[in-house]
């Protein structure tokens, strides 16, 4: 075995390649194109379905009757991907430049939450926020808010759901991109009479954009499609697109419907996703090695 791949050199990347295509191919490749198929059936499961290239209408109707949904999607999720930044990036910072040996358990600490499932951390969160809860329970108490205020079923409690279940995501790539940072490089705008901040902005946050950009990525996605949180922490009018997927799929068992608008949403976080490069500058970040 050693002596072929030695003779046939150039065919090694393509079978380390081949499990991860084969993956691919079969459980994201084929079920999207089936759900494509999908978006452009007729009828229904006592009538039977019908493909028609004309049932393009699908789309149109979809997007019309759920912009209000699409909409509070891409403005929760980006809140979320906003605060998780705000809460992350401070975080990894302190990690990779302040935590000194105590980085493994400061990183353990933060994937923690992990080892507990979705739905329990969301339910926890249910109960934090709620009205006689840890939080809003004693400030009631003491006088500090009214009886009537509430955190719960707000557009408030699923932006900080969701935040706190992607915070992960967002701070360990950031991590990675400052942890590779040549510490010398600061030292270097130092000597040259930079303020810390200063090298902070010209030198620390460029170099750590791979982090972010990567970090945003892996919070917004998922946020947008996100419906645990809308749906334990919210209320009738946070609904956002996720809800009325899941809905479609397996409450309404609307086949056409529910594909169709799983891939409006896919076509809106890839135009999202390339505006975001595009600002952000792609050979930069090629550069700072993604």
């Amino acid at each position: 075995m050693g002596s072929f791949l030695r003779r046939h050199r150039r065919i090694v990347p393509y079978l380390l390649l081949a499990p991860g295509l084969l993956w691919l191919i079969l459980f994201y490749l084929l079920p999207a194109f089936q759900m494509l198929l999908t978006s452009f059936w007729s009828g229904s499961l006592e009538t039977g379905y019908e493909f028609a290239l004309s049932n393009i209408t699908n789309y149109t109707e979809a997007l019309t009757k759920y912009s209000e949904q699409f909409g509070r999607s891409i403005l929760y999720g980006g809140l979320a991907t906003l605060l998780t930044f705000a809460i992350s990036y401070p975080l990894a910072y302190t990690i990779a430049f302040r935590g000194g040996r105590f980085k493994n358990l400061l990183l353990f600490l933060v994937v923690a939450p992990f080892f507990t499932s979705f739905l329990l951390r969301t339910i926890s969160w249910k109960i934090i926020l709620g009205d006689t809860g840890i939080v809003l329970g004693p400030l009631k108490a003491a006088g500090f808010l009214p009886d009537e205020f509430r955190l719960l079923a707000t557009p408030i409690a699923v932006i900080f759901g969701i935040a706190y279940n992607f915070l992960p995501f967002m701070t360990l790539p950031i991590y990675v991109s400052l942890e590779k940072i040549d510490r010398r490089l600061v030292e270097a705008a130092e000597d040259l009479f930079a303020t810390s901040f200063g090298a902070f902005r010209r030198v620390t946050f460029p170099l750590s954009l791979p982090g972010v950009f990567a970090g945003s990525l892996l919070t917004f996605i998922p946020a947008m499609g996100d419906y645990v949180n809308a749906q334990l922490l919210g209320n009738p009018d946070t609904t956002m697109i996720g809800n009325v997927i899941q809905n479609q799929f397996l409450t309404q068992n609307n086949y056409p419907t529910a594909s169709a608008l799983s891939f409006l949403l896919m076509a809106g976080i890839l135009i999202a996703v390339a505006v975001y490069a595009r600002l952000l500058g792609t050979d930069e970040l090629t550069a700072g090695g993604v």
